[in-house]
């Protein structure tokens, strides 16, 4: 039997026009500003105007992923679906997928089967246009800083000490490091310089940290492009670029709406990945949301140590949220391969490597119920492979924990398929929690990475490089030690080696570099081999692609 891919199972629903979607929401006509029948972005005088009470917010992350895949966006996607089933009031909020990760690896954020949002082919291409916004603004503040410097360089900038970089939405490793500058004096000033794919531009986190356009332009004069010739920072706001990059990013700062192919009103907007910055959706989207319905499904990047650490620490402490509940979701495929299956044996019943694999799906729950108390439900994204003996071996182990395990079948059936799972949640989001951080910004940054590690990945400590150490106090002289710290690691692993899966026990982390996102207002710990400008695979996914005569595109997904 042939099922459907996701396209065509996306090309194959009939959209409502994107007004009826807004008008769930509450939100009137004058905020609304249509791009096609299906796609609108929403004025954020609305936030400012609405009066309604905040409603519950639900975070959906998930293991460590591996190759067999977990369905956490069809799980979140599934899930609001399913809230909208039983009654409960429902929106959610979810990351743009990059253009690069789309063409060169498997890596879309509109969900897959029947639980997606739409239209998938634009959400997943270059749907509004704010990545295209947010490179030209990062591109913008390059070009002012070198052209400073072949003006006359009258802050006294040290070509040496350039730390900001150019980015383009595409997974392209030629572009990581280059020189540029060359061929003559009208050419400008020859030096080093490298590339960033678009979502690793700082200009991504602030934009998805940002509460307003006031907020927007504070935290792009923050940030630190360069030092001098006698070390100090300098600033965007010193190369007199904020104006002119607010003025880039005005329309992209606008949440985008579409729909679940449930009909559920969808925010997408903002998305930059968690193993480089803090990988959720725009805060101004997810504020949006919560003023829009009763309760907000929304999603952080990766596994709960990478996205969802980032998510509590970083985005819950800057913009004052706090979650009513969690959903972890997992699969016993991927269990399974943590605990030493191949994947081309998942199909089959292995209770041995499960078991071995499980600690895996443990310890992040762990992390969400005893270091961020807040409560959970286990989703797991069921197979028709899984065998019976499998499920009960994993409810048990988390019915131990205190923590239930719901089946979920979102894939195949929508919101169906999620709705045990949606009156669980429910009752989690009645009870109160003690919601806490992982660690406070108290200590220097050196300590909060070392609790990081011990507390979440559960390693035994960190080695940091020389180079690290001295930008760490260098960064700490200069007022930066009080900040959240986002490390920039593998999401392969609780490690920094994507080869040690399932749980490992007694690493030790390898701090390379650590360097301020001033304007976004958190210290970047980068740790192994973690890449800013990731590179295209021997196959990659951009062979399939292709579109027709009509417009419709096939191969993407």
């Amino acid at each position: 039997m042939k099922y459907p891919t996701d396209i065509e199972i996306a090309q194959n629903y009939k959209m409502q026009p994107i007004n009826q979607i807004a008008e769930k929401t509450g939100i009137g006509e004058e905020y609304i500003e249509q791009y096609g029948k299906y796609k609108a972005k929403i004025d954020n005088r609305w936030l400012r105007d609405c009066n309604k009470k905040d409603g519950k917010l639900i975070l959906v992350t998930a293991i460590t992923p591996t190759p067999a895949g977990e369905g956490k966006t069809t799980t979140t996607i599934g899930l609001s679906d399913a809230m909208n089933l039983i009654g409960k009031k429902t929106v959610v909020a979810l990351r743009e997928p990059s253009l690069g990760p789309v063409f060169g690896i498997k890596g879309g954020a509109a969900g897959g089967g029947y639980s997606q949002v739409v239209p998938m082919e634009d959400i997943n291409l270059h749907f509004t246009g704010d990545f295209h916004a947010i490179g030209a603004a990062n591109n913008l503040l390059a070009a002012m800083l070198d052209n400073h410097i072949y003006q006359g360089n009258a802050l006294g900038i040290d070509p040496r000490k350039i730390t900001w970089k150019r980015c383009v939405d595409m997974n392209d490793r030629q572009l990581r490091f280059v020189v540029d500058g060359l061929g003559g004096k009208t050419n400008g000033v020859p030096r080093e310089d490298g590339y960033d794919i678009t979502v690793a531009s700082e200009i991504m986190a602030v934009f998805c940290l940002a509460s307003d356009m006031s907020d927007l332009k504070e935290r792009l004069g923050r940030i630190v492009v360069a030092y001098t010739y006698d070390d100090k920072p300098v600033t965007a706001r010193d190369l007199k670029a904020v104006g002119a990059m607010a003025a880039l990013l005005k329309d992209a700062i606008k949440p985008n709406l579409v729909q679940t192919l449930g009909g559920t009103p969808a925010f997408v907007h903002g998305g930059p990945f968690a193993n480089i910055a803090h990988g959720c959706n725009s805060v101004i989207a997810t504020r949006m949301a919560l003023k829009a319905a009763d309760y907000t499904v929304t999603e952080a990047g990766f596994g709960a140590d990478l996205g969802a650490e980032k998510f509590l620490d970083i985005k819950c402490r800057a913009a004052g949220l706090k979650p009513d509940a969690v959903v972890l979701v997992a699969t016993v495929r991927a269990l399974k391969m943590h605990g030493g299956a191949k994947k081309t044996e998942l199909g089959s019943e292995n209770l041995v490597a499960l078991e071995k694999g499980l600690p895996n799906l443990l310890r992040h729950l762990d992390n969400i119920t005893n270091v961020y108390r807040l409560p959970c439900v286990v989703a797991i994204n069921r197979f028709p492979t899984d065998t019976d003996a499998e499920i009960n071996a994993v409810i048990e182990k988390c019915k131990a924990r205190g923590v239930n395990v719901k089946l979920s079948t979102v894939w195949a059936d929508g919101g169906k398929g999620g709705v045990e799972l949606a009156e669980e949640v429910v009752r989690l989001c009645e009870k109160k929690n003690q919601f806490t951080f992982a660690y406070n910004l108290e200590g220097g940054i050196q300590n909060r990475i070392e609790t990081l590690v011990k507390t979440i990945y559960r390693g035994s400590g960190i080695n940091v490089s020389s180079a690290a150490e001295k930008q760490i106090a260098a960064l700490e002289s200069r007022g930066y030690g009080n900040l959240p710290v986002c490390v920039a690691k593998t999401q392969y692993s609780f490690s920094d080696d994507p080869s040690l899966i399932c749980a490992p026990e007694n690493f030790i982390v390898n701090i390379k570099n650590v360097k301020v996102s001033a304007g976004a207002g958190f210290i970047v710990a980068l740790t192994g081999d973690i890449m800013t400008m990731p590179g295209l695979p021997k196959t990659p996914a951009a062979e399939n692609i292709d579109v027709d005569d009509d417009g419709i595109i096939s191969g993407l997904f």
